[in-house]
């Protein structure tokens, strides 16, 4: 993660976060994420700040970055096609955590099945997504 100001960046200078993946699903996790902060937005720059004690503010704005950051990652993974049920990927990479993030927000139902409902129903796939990541449920 890194709070930096948006104006001196091609990212919109008012947007309050975003999520970089690069590299492939081979790729070591740790190399291939990087949550970007927008240290104009005081708000979230604030929530980041007061995260080990954070305010019911900080709590709201803390939900809304990991279900955007979940929605982003879960995009990402459905967009290659050699994501799926069978493939193996190394322990630390990429691939193994999009695998492990699936499991942990759509216990039961295959990649196959949340591919198919993102691409036939985007609306609801959101509403699921929404209710997996448990968005605002803040305690």
């Amino acid at each position: 993660m890194a709070v930096i100001d948006f104006a001196r960046t091609s990212f919109p200078d008012h947007a309050a976060w975003h999520l970089q993946i690069s590299g492939g699903l081979e790729s070591a996790t740790m190399g291939s994420l990087l949550l970007l902060v927008n240290e104009q937005n005081v708000v979230t720059a604030t929530a980041f700040q007061n995260a080990s004690r954070p305010r019911p503010v900080d709590r709201v704005v803390l939900s809304a970055v990991y279900a955007d950051s979940a929605r982003v990652m879960v995009e990402h993974a459905l967009g290659h096609e050699d994501f799926t049920e069978d493939s193996d990927f190394p322990d630390g990479s990429l691939g193994a955590t999009l695998q492990s993030l699936f499991d942990q927000l759509f216990p039961g139902q295959s990649i196959t099945d949340i591919r198919l409902r993102q691409r036939k129903s985007p609306a609801l796939f959101a509403s699921d997504l929404q209710a997996a990541v448990k968005i605002f449920e803040v305690s």
